[in-house]
Parts: C-alpha cells; structure tokens; sequence
C-alpha cells in the first residue's frame, strides 16, 4: 500500500473512535492498533468494522484495532500525526465508512467480548497483560534476527558465501545476547518506574564480569536468569524506586534515589534473583522439551486445543516470556509450530462455515476477507467475526487446532524436533522462521502436514458437527441487502444450541 492510502486509513478510523480528543494513547502490537480512550461511549463499533482495512476490534484495557501484520506498523504513525494534526486544529476530512456486513454476528461477537472482558478483569489477568506489554514491543526485532539467523544457517548448510555468514551471525546474535537490557527497560516503564534504571539493573546479569562473582556456593554466568531474571530484577527495581521517592528528601533525591535503586536492586540481582531465575529458566526449557519428547501427540492435542480459549481471552501474550526464554536456550521454541495449529483449525472451520451457509452472502463476505489474515495466522477477525459468535464452531475449531497439534507433538515423540527462531508470526507466515536438528526438508514438511491436518479437522468437524438444524434455517438465508443499514431492524439470532 501507499503512503495515502495509510493515511487514508487512520483518517477514517480517527472519528470513527471519538476524534482526536477522545484519544488519550496510541501504540501497536504486531497485528493491532491500541488506543486509550476518555469516553468508550464515543467509538462506533460496527463502523470500524466496516471499514476495508480493519479486520476486527477488541474492546480490553485498551481499544484494539485489528489491521494486520504490516499495515499497523504503518498505519499508527499516521494516526498519532492525525491525533496531533486535529488537537492543533487541523483535522482532516475522514473517508465515509462502507455498510456493515454480518451484523447479527457482529452483535454477538460485541456481547461475548463485553463479556468476557467483565469476567476477566482479576488482578492476576491483568498482571499477565503488563507482563505481554513488556515483550510486544520487542517482536520485530525477534523477528528480523530470527530470519536473519535462519539465513545464516542455510547459507552454512550449502557451503555458500562463508565470509558472509559471521557477519549475519553477528547481526542476528546482537540482539539476543542484550535482549535482558531491553526487557529490563520495558518493565520498569510498564510498572512505572524510570525505565533506563530497570535497564541498567537487567544489564548487570549479561555484564561478562559477572562470572567473577559466586552465588549459592557456584559461579555465576553471564546471561544466566535470561529474560526472566531481567524482569525480576528491574520490577524489583522500580519498587526500590517508589521506597526512595516516598522517603528521600527532594533536595537529595536526584542523586539518593538512582544510586540506592541501582545498588539495592542490582545487589539482589547478583546474589539471589539471577540464581533463582536460572534454575526457573532451565526448569521450563527441560520441562518442554520432556512434555514432548514423552507426551508427545497427547501434549500436542492439548496445547493446540486450548490455544485458541488463551486468544480469546487475550491471554496469549503472557507466553511470549516463556518462548524468548526457549530462544535464549535452544536457539528456537518448540511450543510456537504446536500452538500455531489453532489458527489451522480456525480457518478450517471458517472454511466449512463459508459452504454450510451458501445463501448467507452478508457471512459468507466476512469470511472471504478475513480468510487471507487467517492464512497468515492473525486469527481475530475469524474467532470474533465469525466462530466465536456462532458458538458451535468455536468449539469444531479448538477440535482442528488440537489435531494440528497433536501431528506436530507426534513428530516430536520420534525425535523430529524442531521450532521457530522468533516469535510474532504463525501459519503460512512462520515457515522462514523454522528450524530443526533433523534438516529444513523434514521440517518444513512435518509443519506443512500440520496445517494441512489443522486445515481438515476444523473443516470437517465444523461442516458435520458446527449447526443444528435449527442454526441451519435462521442462518442460511439470504438476507435482504437493506438490513445491514443503519435503520434496518437487527437481524435474528440464530440458535446455538
């Protein structure tokens, strides 16, 4: 896309949640747009929905926009400049949003997200979504190193260009052997402290001079505790900060309050938390790789099964330690190719919804432009637009994903292991970031397989297990075209039972 139409986007989904005024924060994730809002009231839904680019919304702590892979990364900086454009004065004319399509589902899909968002506001959830928001800024950086590094390894492979593999090497490797400071960084901005003081204190553990100092009767390693131990430390850090702020003079604080939150916090660091969270990191990476080597298919139904629940509670995220954790240890995740099954399975039922419902044009539409996304592993649009809404197919999708999953466990039982080099992207778009001991040829065809059973289980399951009868006669209809305006009287809702 070009620049205009990038800006054409975030201009017609500027007043589409309240104007420039409504909007108190912008950031992006991978696939979604954040905003914070002073008055939810104020956002129209089913309009953003209808809007070409946007592949579906989530209404959680914050008011996300789904618009892809890509497009968002685009997108937002055109919206801020948008935000700042309209406080000064100068808004520009947004594009009229296009009709609604599917709006019974749409409803439904509304109701299910206030619903669970109600349900799922425990503070033990909502430490888990902070957690995700330190590690979501870092994926494209994952990403890019982990392509990098699999070029790198291929190029090694062929005997190709060997002057040019330690360059890349190193490129892909730079990152990861810091990624302790940025995350360190990230948590002390996330639970409001100084964030280059959460940095400097997460930087200790890769300091290479660490090996010098014992602990618990050993020697430390640089590195050891990994993510884990970085986001102990600078969380302990910021609390340290909060004590010194609270007690120490103002006249004194600029120069008390770093010196003790560094020296408190980097203390701890050395002489408990990096220990503790070594032994943590290892626990999980042996733990993974057992529950495959001996659960195997069993492991694989499970994980693949239940991914798709973790999407739409939007808990996901709260993996991402744990993947980086597997990357700093093995150089790949084994658990990313399980879990992206759930999004096979999902866009075999998707599939199956699409030729159960011939008649239904208003689904049927949703589904075509929702199903590329799909492909490419941004599941939102289907499990809120259509699975999740109808009920039934949710359920023949988790059945797809866990199929997926358990071929992909299988291989790993046998011995064919294998995993991603990043985190971020799944489905069609995580074959450049595989990696395995057993050759790229076996891999990429046990992952291939995978998708290809996730693909025919969700499909099948769905097509004969997805709707009553009852679902079949309100749903596959031909609805009039003049009931997705605005002044149309709201479709029935089928039954789901």
């Amino acid at each position: 896309m070009s620049p205009d139409t990038h800006r054409a986007t975030a201009a017609a989904i500027l007043p589409l949640v309240g104007g420039p005024d409504n909007i108190t924060s912008v950031a992006h994730c991978m696939t979604r747009l954040r905003i914070g809002l002073r008055d939810r009231s104020l956002v129209q839904d089913e309009a953003l929905k209808a809007l070409p680019a946007v592949l579906g919304v989530v209404d959680d702590d914050t008011y996300q926009i789904v618009l892809g892979p890509g497009a968002v990364a685009r997108v937002t900086p055109e919206f801020e400049a948008l935000v700042q454009e309209g406080r000064a004065g100068e808004p520009r004319a947004a594009e009229p949003p296009r009709p609604v399509t599917a709006a019974g589902l749409a409803d439904r899909g509304a109701e299910l997200r206030e619903a669970r968002k109600a349900r799922n506001a425990t503070p033990l959830k909502l430490f888990l979504r902070r957690v995700a928001n330190i590690f979501v800024p870092l994926i494209p950086a994952l990403i890019g190193c982990g392509i990098i590094a699999g070029l790198a390894g291929v190029l090694t492979n062929l005997g190709w260009l060997p002057t040019l593999v330690p360059a890349l090497a190193a490129i892909a490797s730079g990152f990861m052997s810091l990624i302790a400071v940025f995350v360190g960084y990230n948590t002390a901005k996330e639970f409001g402290g100084t964030a280059i003081l959460g940095g400097a204190v997460a930087a200790i553990i890769v300091f290479p001079g660490v090996a010098k100092i014992d602990a618990f009767g050993e020697h430390l390693s640089p590195g050891q505790g990994g993510v884990l131990g970085a986001l102990a430390a600078a969380y302990l850090a910021v609390r340290v900060e909060r004590l010194c702020r609270r007690w120490v003079p103002g006249a004194l604080d600029a120069l008390v309050t770093p010196t003790l939150t560094v020296l408190v916090a980097g203390l701890a660091t050395l002489f408990g938390l990096m220990f503790l969270a070594g032994e943590v990191s290892a626990a999980i990476g042996g733990f993974a790789t057992w529950l495959l080597a001996h659960g195997g298919a069993f492991a694989g139904l499970v994980l693949g099964g239940l991914f798709l629940p973790l999407v739409m509670l939007g808990l996901h995220q709260a993996l991402i330690p744990i993947h980086t954790t597997l990357i700093e240890q093995n150089g790949y995740t084994v658990l990313l190719p399980i879990l992206a099954m759930a999004g096979a399975g999902q866009v075999g039922a998707a599939i199956a919804v699409y030729v159960r419902l011939p008649r239904n044009r208003s689904i049927r539409t949703t589904i075509r432009s929702a199903l590329p996304a799909g492909f490419l592993g941004v599941g939102e649009p289907l499990i809120y637009g259509v699975s999740l809404p109808l009920g039934r197919p949710f359920v023949t999708a988790c059945a797809g994903g866990a199929a997926g999953g358990a071929f992909v466990g299988l291989f790993n039982q046998l011995g064919v292991a294998f995993g991603s080099t990043a985190i971020g992207p799944s489905g069609w778009a995580l074959f450049p970031l595989l990696h395995g001991g057993s050759g790229m040829g076996p891999t990429l065809a046990i992952y291939g397989g995978g998708l290809a059973v996730g693909y025919l289980v969700g499909f099948l399951a769905t097509y004969f297990f997805g709707f009553t009868r009852q679902m079949l006669a309100d749903l596959d209809t031909d609805p009039d075209p003049e009931a997705t305006s605005a002044t149309a009287e709201p479709p029935k809702q089928p039954a789901l039972t």
